[in-house]
């Protein structure tokens, strides 16, 4: 089963093929979901079968490209009403109220709207169709490529400083993380950015039994130490650490047990192997430090803290917000009551526990109600977590920490 989120198809600048993985149907079934149009966009993220914030600006900016190379061909250019061809003016207008109606998909996530927000400037500076057209394959293929580097080298990061403050401490010997959500290659261009950095610890703790040397920039102190355990949370109510964290972490045969959000704090205590560090992903990170992101996280941080455990905000510099002072200004987006009330999943037979299977052979999609259909439901998509809880912001510039007033010093980001 592929862990690409996203299919994008360069080999013809003019006639891109971008398809999504559908993720509400993970890990049972792998499908792919066709994008020709911004509206195809909208709403594979607007019903998660896409999430995670860098992939959603990717499926977002390549949505816009699709759509412009789709009115382009000559079946409709002579059928279709919207865009008036003959009129770059025109174009360049309607275009802006797609791309506006596009933002609104997920508006709490800052990718998306910072990469719309650089199309947008790229469509105003542009004086043709074809030119626009040119530069904007250009821009995704960059955001692509830029974010699988980013990831890679944030990753190394998170993982070399932990590891060396390990070492500071005078910690030697096996340890585990926890992490929420999924913020892996199902929701980038491929490695992530919190399970980034969990696929570079192990990927050291691996090489430390295998005879390859050490990267040199890891101390001899911390060649025992290592990550042995990851402990995804389940993320309710949505379930993205059970179906999809799970499964990268299944996938990649990375040591991994999976318990629910109300088990942090009695997994901490009584870990055979010590956890030592948590790493999450980020929506938004705002000028001092606050970050948004599944919720679920700010009752993480507030447990790790009670704990004494290193709580890290993974994130490229594109996450952060540098307009937005703190995290009480953020808008927290608010999910529909129906996704609480019910339960999505693969539905599997009451006795022998394998999934049930359509006529096609294909594992068939269920959902399941756990609470009265008329209950009243507070469905928040994400919560803030005060910068004062954070220990570190690990980006592909290095890893921020807080200053002697218990501040972060973000402006190399913006």
């Amino acid at each position: 089963m592929s862990l690409e989120a996203i299919k994008f198809d360069r080999n013809e600048p003019n006639q891109i093929s971008v398809k999504v993985l559908d993720q509400l149907l993970l890990p049972y079934t792998t499908k792919y979901i066709p994008i020709h149009m911004i509206d195809d966009a909208y709403r594979v993220i607007k019903n998660m079968q896409v999430r995670g914030a860098p992939a959603i600006a990717i499926v977002g900016s390549l949505s816009i490209l699709a759509e412009v190379q789709f009115l382009q061909l000559d079946s409709q250019k002579l059928t279709q009403w919207f865009y008036d061809l003959s009129d770059w003016s025109n174009i360049k207008s309607k275009l802006l109220q797609r791309i506006e109606f596009l933002s609104s998909s997920r508006p709490t996530a800052v990718n998306l709207s910072n990469s719309l927000t650089e199309i947008c400037q790229i469509l105003q500076n542009t004086p043709t169709l074809l030119e626009f057209d040119s530069k904007l394959f250009q821009y995704v293929c960059k955001l692509i490529d830029d974010d699988l580097s980013n990831n890679i080298t944030m990753g190394n990061n998170g993982a070399e400083y932990l590891l060396e403050s390990l070492s500071q401490d005078g910690f030697q010997g096996e340890f585990g993380v926890l992490t929420i959500c999924n913020t892996g290659s199902l929701a980038t261009s491929g490695y992530g950015t919190a399970l980034g950095v969990v696929r570079s610890l192990w990927a050291k703790s691996q090489s430390l039994g295998d005879g390859k040397p050490q990267a040199k920039k890891q101390k001899k102190d911390t060649v025992s130490t290592k990550l042995t355990q990851v402990f995804p949370l389940e993320t309710r109510p949505y379930n993205q650490g059970s179906r999809l964290t799970a499964y990268e972490l299944v996938h990649d045969k990375i040591p991994a047990t999976l318990i629910t959000d109300s088990m942090i704090s009695y997994k901490i205590k009584t870990s055979p192997v010590p956890i030592k560090a948590a790493f999450v992903g980020a929506d938004r990170i705002v000028r001092n430090g606050d970050t948004a992101n599944k919720i679920g996280t700010f009752q993480l941080a507030i447990i790790c803290k009670q704990f004494g455990i290193r709580f890290f905000v993974v994130a490229p510099k594109t996450t952060v917000d540098n307009v937005t002072t703190s995290g009480d200004q953020i808008v927290v987006e608010e999910r529909k009551p129906s996704e609480f009330r019910l339960v999505t999943g693969t539905a599997v037979d009451y006795v022998s526990e394998n999934a049930i299977l359509n006529s096609l052979q294909e594992p068939e999609s269920a959902k399941v109600g756990i609470a009265p259909p008329d209950v009243n439901v507070w469905n928040p998509a994400f919560d803030i977590t005060p910068h004062e809880l954070i220990d570190g912001i690990v980006t592909e510039k290095g890893v921020f920490t807080k200053d002697d007033k218990g501040n972060f010093q973000l402006d190399e980001l913006f």
